[in-house]
């Protein structure tokens, strides 16, 4: 017997009656799923309305993005917990969200925060890892505190202090050279030594390089003699 296992592109779909293509002239014993591949005829679009909390397919609310099977949705809550979920109607969100969008794992995020067990103010920058499971990314210390929280490629922010420092002038820090991107679990660094009142964020001083769609095009002919010998298994006697 011969296991058959044969990677496929989009074979088109024809009648009832068609006998379809021809996948080998060997005797075949099982076909296996390799990979499941994402369909190509566009995806779910999917809003979230505030007013009550849940997803829709409407046009309601807030517009999160088009949908594949196994695209997921970001949860950032103002008290510093994040998780991931499906598209579902069902789903139910929390009121004290911060953020609910479509999930990127790629996005670099920046948090400045109090971390409460050492007492001064913390930036971090990191990506959120997909969990189902409520994850902390600011300490398990419930008197840490979140001051901001962005996702712009190069922010720019203000460190205003308060307190017995309240007579200082606010710090400026560019955070992409402040700090490198690392886990959503590390502490960060420390933004100052003097009390922090609160953290805002300033229009960036630079931005990403503009993507030249035009360059990253490129133009692939397709023999379709070649498609149906790779699908057959045939071999071709002579060149054309």
């Amino acid at each position: 017997m011969l296991q058959f296992e044969k990677d496929f592109g989009d074979i088109a779909i024809k009648g009832r009656q068609a006998m379809g293509n021809l996948l080998t002239k060997a005797e075949v014993h099982r076909i296996l799923l390799k990979q499941k591949g994402v369909s190509t005829l566009g995806g779910r679009k999917v809003w979230f309305d505030p007013d009550v909390l849940r997803l829709n397919y409407d046009g309601e609310g807030t517009y999160l993005g088009e949908f594949q099977g196994e695209d997921e949705i970001l949860v950032v809550t103002r008290n510093g917990e994040y998780y991931t979920c499906n598209f579902d109607l069902s789903n139910h969100f929390p009121t004290n969200y911060l953020k609910i969008e479509k999930y990127d794992k790629n996005k670099v995020w920046t948090a400045a925060l109090f971390n409460a067990d050492q007492e001064y103010a913390y930036l971090k920058r990191f990506n959120f890892e997909p969990s189902e499971k409520p994850l902390n990314f600011i300490g398990d210390n419930p008197q840490s505190k979140l001051y901001l929280l962005t996702d712009t490629v190069y922010p720019y922010l203000q460190v205003v202090f308060g307190g017995n420092d309240a007579f200082r002038d606010p710090l400026e820090i560019d955070a992409d050279e402040f700090i490198g991107v690392k886990s959503y679990k590390a502490k960060g660094k420390r933004l100052s030594n003097y009390e922090v009142e609160t953290v805002n964020e300033l229009e960036p001083k630079r931005f990403p390089e503009p993507v030249n769609e035009e360059q990253h095009s490129t133009n692939v002919e397709i023999d379709e003699e070649d498609v149906l010998d790779e699908i057959t298994g045939q071999m071709r006697l002579f060149d054309k």
